[in-house]
């Protein structure tokens, strides 16, 4: 099976870029403190608890999701800014343009019961019409709660950034971003990926997603 390698909190932006751009997906581990991300769930319980369920398979019948997360939270704003995240975004996209922004939030929350998403690239919001060449995106997933196997661990499939836009993964391609709270996954916009399914599991598995973009392209969600 394929895995996601794991930097302490500490690295260095290059090995991150590093990582970037060989397999398009890392993790690194541990860079909010407890009683940060205790303060986060804080903040997003009242929004996810009366939330409704998504109502298609992309979205999850057993998946909550709420946006606008920089309106709703001080602790979201803070994770936005974080400094190590945004060197590396600029630093990344940087060859494709003289500025990024940050594109989506959102915090999704993959409740007991949840099928796998179907895998996919995020650079499609903006259809078929950026170059190849072009990478449009640098992703976040801030988990909240621990991700694992069993409650909904996203898959991402290293390396198919490379790969000819319709080649689908065999099932041992496809690695799980386990991760404990408090760590983050990053992953690209051309990366093949997608959330877990939660079906072994009595626990909702919960992550923060910021993503950010070149500052030439359309948002997902405004942040004005």
């Amino acid at each position: 099976m394929a895995t996601l390698k794991h930097l302490n909190s500490d690295c260095s932006i290059d090995e991150v870029l590093s990582l970037l751009e060989s397999d398009a997906g890392l993790i690194i581990d541990n860079l909010m403190t407890s009683e940060e991300i205790d303060k986060l769930n804080s903040e997003l319980s009242p929004y996810l608890e009366t939330d409704s369920y998504g109502r298609d398979d992309f979205t999850g019948f057993k998946t909550k999701r709420i946006g606008a997360l920089i309106a709703r939270s001080d602790s979201c704003r803070k994770l936005a800014l974080n400094e190590k995240i945004n060197k590396v975004s600029k630093e990344y996209l940087d060859p494709f343009g003289d500025g990024y922004q940050l594109h989506f939030t959102s915090a999704v929350c993959i409740g007991p019961g949840e099928s796998k998403q179907i895998l996919h690239r995020d650079r499609g919001i903006w259809g078929g019409y950026l170059p190849r060449k072009v990478e449009p995106l640098m992703s976040t997933i801030w988990a909240v709660t621990d991700f694992t196997r069993e409650n909904g661990a996203t898959q991402i499939v290293p390396g198919s950034h490379k790969w000819d836009k319709d080649r689908l993964p065999n099932e041992d391609e496809i690695a799980y971003a386990e991760m404990t709270a408090g760590s983050v996954l990053l992953y690209t916009g051309t990366v093949l990926h997608g959330g877990g399914e939660n079906i072994t599991s009595s626990e909702a598995r919960t992550g923060v997603f910021l993503h950010y973009a070149l500052n030439w392209l359309r948002q997902e969600e405004n942040q004005y």
